[in-house]
Formats: structure tokens, sequence, C-alpha cells
């Protein structure tokens, strides 16, 4: 990989979400693809609440939400009637999200573009704590949990193999400078989405 290059050897969908760039920026870049701002009602503790959500369409198709930090408390959590203070001690808040719909799953994605060695380190080591309290505050609405990390190249030194390997060991996930499209299970464009 070219240091700020491209994502490289995505063959399959040649489709690549680089760190450098926010999610729904990236897919509304792409041909097919459209991120729309839109005002819902919920009711939530005894009220109605206004909402925003980032819903994101491929080809006229509702396919996903798009969720950053506070986002995701104001107005998904929100959405699914779930106060989070009744499930977990204290808000994680996730660099990115996406609620993929036809997957029934959220993905958390967490952002770490480091270049000198400091304490973003020793975060890598909480994924699986981090995953679990995500499952707390989704078993309501029986959501499946992905927690990804989004890494610099900088992760690559040999250093961080025993720190990767745990990631694995505890079923989540890491890339390189880009996540491929597919990982999400999203429409490739090109293809029909039904």
């Amino acid at each position: 990989m070219i240091k700020n290059g491209k994502g490289g050897g995505n063959t399959k969908t040649g489709l690549v979400f680089e760190g450098e760039t926010d999610l729904g920026t990236f897919l509304s870049q792409q041909p097919g693809y459209k991120v729309i701002g839109e005002k819902e009602t919920v009711f939530f503790n005894g009220k109605n609440e206004e909402i925003t959500v980032r819903s994101v369409y491929y080809n006229g198709i509702k396919v996903a939400e798009l969720y950053k930090k506070y986002e995701f408390y104001s107005s998904f959590l929100k959405k699914l009637e779930i106060d989070w203070e009744k499930y977990i001690s204290k808000r994680l808040l996730p660099d990115d999200s996406i609620f993929v719909i036809i997957k029934n799953t959220v993905f958390i994605i967490e952002c770490k573009h480091q270049q000198v060695d400091g304490s973003i380190d020793e975060k890598l080591q909480t994924c699986d704590f981090k995953k679990k309290e995500y499952k707390k505050l989704l078993s309501k609405a029986n959501l499946d949990v992905e927690y990804i990390y989004l890494l610099a190249d900088w992760y690559r030194d040999p250093k961080y193999r025993d720190v990767l390997d745990y990631i694995h060991s505890v079923n989540c996930d890491y890339y390189f400078e880009y996540i491929p499209l597919y990982k999400f299970g999203l429409p490739v464009p090109g293809e029909s989405v039904g």
C-alpha cells in the first residue's frame, strides 16, 4: 500500500472506504448511492422527539443508516427506543457506525491513525469489552454487532502482531488503511437490490 494511496488489492469490488474520509461522504460519491439526512419522529421515554437519520439509498432503495459519535445515542438508540443507561454504565462513542438493514447488523468502526507510540496502542486491546457493551445495548433490538478497526499502516509493525492476533481471537476485525465495501454487505454499483 502506498502511503496516502488507494486501497490496492480489492479486486472484487474496486471500492474501498479509507479512513481519511467520512463513510457517508464516501458512499455518496459512489454510483447509485445517495446519503440523505431525514427527519423522523420517534416515541422515546414517554414523549415524541424529532431525530435526524442519515439514510443510505442504493438505486432508490434504503439499504443502511449512518451514525457518528453522539448520533448513535441521540438518533439510533432513540429510534430503537433504547435508553442506554439501562444497559451500560458509560457511553461508548463510535468513530463511525453503519446499520446495514438487509444484514440486520450494526458495524462499529473505530479509526486508529497513529504515527508514534502512545496510549492509542493499548486501546486496541479493548475491542472485546466494547463489542460486548454494544451487544448489550442492542440486544433488545435483536441486532448483530460487528466491531472493526480501521488502522493506519503504522500498526503493520511486528510489535503489534500479538494485539492483532488478539483482535481476531475475540471475533473483532481490522483492516489497514481501508475497508472493502463488500465487508458491510452493501450493494456494489452495477448490482440490483431486491
